[in-house]
């Protein structure tokens, strides 16, 4: 899962960023190859690896985890090709981050967050709007030369502009934002948001919206102080978590919003000595789940033994659940739950 940060200039993106990448004392982001982008990656604390790790004692344990892009340059203010750049780079997420300034910098203007927020997805909005014209305007041109072309693509691409010219984003309508044929238009309005909203140090408000979008999740995030609180030592964290009323890290709350933005969750496998947690779309199958795991498991797939962790957790241990006909016995068809510990049986 990888997220791309986005804001415009002075909205606090490289701090959220130091705060995300810096809260589990984990290695320092990295430049990616292209050297204009910097890519952090944590791990996606889950108390349920942490029990299973407890009881199975393996000699590795692997925790799922989130990928935060920061991109190089400045979203606004910038010329036309450098801010297509930017575009560029957080086309690959999954999803994005939309960091809103609600501070005042010192000598600076009042902060607009809902402003703020319009502004940069009338951006997205636009940019949108100028791949499906150039894309339908290809098709018209292609069906004058007697080229057959895709007609979905071209109703979808259409039912997008009639969207985009409302000013409305992509993913105000799932079924356009979902649909495979428009998946490699890697549309920016399309991707789920998570608007986190940069507060002073001592605001824990949300401020107030006369209009706020409904297609999107929203959190208060104190930047600056979740950044300053990453760097301490986990007591010292601690001890100011508590002073300041935070009762989760800014990317603990993140990572769970990110989740539930994309629709996934986490299924364990305990397999050559090895705890691994698993992300997966909610409702994927045993079969596709097996594939995440390795090719061969679902080439060769026959079932899927499946037990709760809340069933394992209240008896035990595997060969306990088991006796109490909490093991079942899955097929290919079945619907991967939250929490499930799945073994798959398979051959070649």
């Amino acid at each position: 899962m990888k997220l791309g940060i986005i804001g415009l200039p002075g909205a606090g993106k490289s701090t959220i960023f130091s705060a995300l990448t810096g809260a589990r004392g984990e290695s320092g982001p990295s430049r990616t190859p292209s050297k204009e982008q910097v890519l952090g990656t944590v791990k996606v604390a889950d108390e349920r690896v942490d029990f299973l790790t407890g009881l199975y004692r393996p000699k590795k344990t692997t925790y799922a985890q989130v990928e935060y892009l920061l991109p190089s340059a400045i979203l606004s203010g910038v010329k036309a090709g450098a801010e297509n750049a930017v575009w560029n780079q957080v086309r690959a997420c999954d999803a994005l981050i939309h960091v809103i300034r609600n501070f005042k910098p010192p000598g600076g203007p009042a902060p607009s967050p809902e402003e703020d927020f319009w502004r940069l997805e009338e951006e997205m909005i636009l940019n949108d709007m100028m791949v499906v014209e150039k894309r339908m305007e290809r098709i018209d041109l292609d069906r004058k030369r007697g080229k057959k072309e895709n007609e979905k693509e071209y109703q979808l691409l259409g039912s997008c502009r009639d969207l985009l010219e409302t000013s409305a984003p992509i993913r105000r309508d799932q079924g356009l934002a979902l649909a495979p044929e428009l998946r490699g238009f890697t549309f920016l309005s399309a991707k789920p948001e998570l608007v986190v909203i940069n507060n002073e140090d001592d605001d824990p408000a949300s401020p107030p919206w006369s209009a706020p979008p409904e297609e999107v999740e929203t959190m208060v995030v104190r930047g600056r102080l979740e950044m300053d609180i990453s760097s301490m030592s986990p007591e010292e964290a601690e001890e100011f978590l508590t002073e300041y009323g935070i009762e989760k890290t800014a990317l603990d709350r993140v990572i769970r919003a990110s989740y539930k933005l994309l629709n996934l969750i986490s299924f364990f496998t305990v397999l050559n000595e090895e705890v691994r947690a698993w992300t997966i779309t909610r409702g994927t199958t045993a079969l596709d789940a097996a594939g995440t795991v390795h090719s061969d498991m679902k080439r060769g797939f026959i079932r899927a033994e499946v037990l709760s962790f809340q069933h394992l957790k209240e008896y035990g241990s595997f060969q306990e659940a088991k006796r109490a006909g909490q093991v079942r016995l899955e097929g290919k068809d079945y619907r991967v739950q939250d929490g499930d510990i799945i073994n798959f049986r398979f051959n070649l």
